[in-house]
This record gives C-alpha cells, structure tokens and sequence, in this order.
C-alpha cells in the first residue's frame, strides 16, 4: 500500500512537471504583441492568467513579416525550448503587398525548423484588407490552407475576423484590437492550446 501511495505521489508530480515544462512560443505581429497599449494588458498576458501550469512566451514584435519571425526563430527556439509554436505571421506581408509565394516560402522554413525541434505547430491564418483586391486576398488565404495540408499542422481561424468588423473592438487605426478585445482573443486562444497541451 506504502510503494503504491509513492507511486502515486511521484506519478503526480512528474504530471505536474510536464505540465509546467510545455512551454508556448508565440511567434506574432504586432496584434499579438499589444500594440497601442502596455503588454500585461494584452491577451498574452491574459492567457498566461487562464493557463498558470504553462509558460508562455511572447516572442511577437510590432511591424514583424514572415521573413523577420524567420531570422529571430533559431534563438527564440533555443532560448525558450517551446513544446508549442503559434504562428501569427502574415499580416505585415499582406500589407506590404508581399508576393504570396514568399510568404509561402517563409512560413515553411519557419514550419520545418518547429518541426526539426518536434515542436508542435499551430498555424493561423489572416486576412488583408479587401482594398487589396479579391484575388490578392484569396491567393493569400490559400497559402494557409496549403500549408497546414502539406505539413499536417493545426491551422487555426484568424482571430481578428469578428473583431474588426466592430469598431467597438478596434483602436482608431481600424487594422489593431483594443484592450476590450483581448479578453474576446485570449478566450478564443484558450481551447486551441488546451487540447494542443
């Protein structure tokens, strides 16, 4: 009875260390890094209140393209030793009106280098605004959809699709979430970590 209750004990603590030892990169723009606002008002730092066994780090820089989240990965990788990778890039490209096929490149090697660590990849998708033009933005689409097909990651909706048609949500520049949008974002995030944890 003695060694079973040991067991036990032991058994429920390496559950717990695997629990807090799952860290979660997240590899974003500036819509994950609280632009327009201080950073423990975001909803990073919201998800970390919701998911206090994880460890969450933010590795999002406001302006970032798919190119600069590739040059920063490798450290970021090593540094933070992520279980999980959530890839919110894209946007900056659409933007810039970057050829599809680039980003598409970028967003590969970034996908291959996780996935050389058994990093488990979450991909989201975006959306650019519909001045750039039907075409340009279906072309956009499609290189999401191809690449959780083509490496078998989780792709996720983009989460600023319900957002930013309500100008209650956005900030006066119409392209970046308020503070009364993170929370809306963290419970969206929530259950796609859950059950990639």
């Amino acid at each position: 009875m003695k060694n079973r209750l040991s067991g036990l004990v032991l058994l429920l603590v390496f559950s717990s260390f695997g629990l807090s030892a799952s860290p979660i990169l997240i590899l974003g723009d500036s819509l994950s890094a609280s632009y327009g606002m201080p950073e423990n008002q975001g909803w990073v730092q919201l998800l970390r209140e919701k998911m206090p066994n994880s460890t969450i780090i933010n590795g999002s820089v406001s302006g970032e393209t798919s190119a600069g989240g590739l040059r920063r990965l490798p450290a970021l990788l090593e540094s933070s030793q992520p279980k999980i990778l959530l890839i919110e890039l894209g946007g900056n490209d659409g933007l810039r009106g970057f050829p599809p096929k680039q980003l598409k490149n970028n967003l590969t090697k970034i996908i291959e280098l996780a996935k050389t660590q058994e990093v488990k990849v979450l991909l989201s998708e975006i959306m650019v605004p519909p001045n750039y033009g039907p075409r340009y933005a279906s072309q956009i689409n499609t290189v999401y959809k191809e690449l959780a097909e083509e490496h078998e990651v989780t792709l996720m909706p983009f989460f600023m699709e319900q957002i930013i048609t309500d100008s209650s949500l956005m900030q006066r520049d119409g392209i970046h979430p308020n503070q009364k949008a993170q929370i809306i974002i963290a419970e969206f995030m929530l259950p796609w970590f859950e059950q990639a944890l």
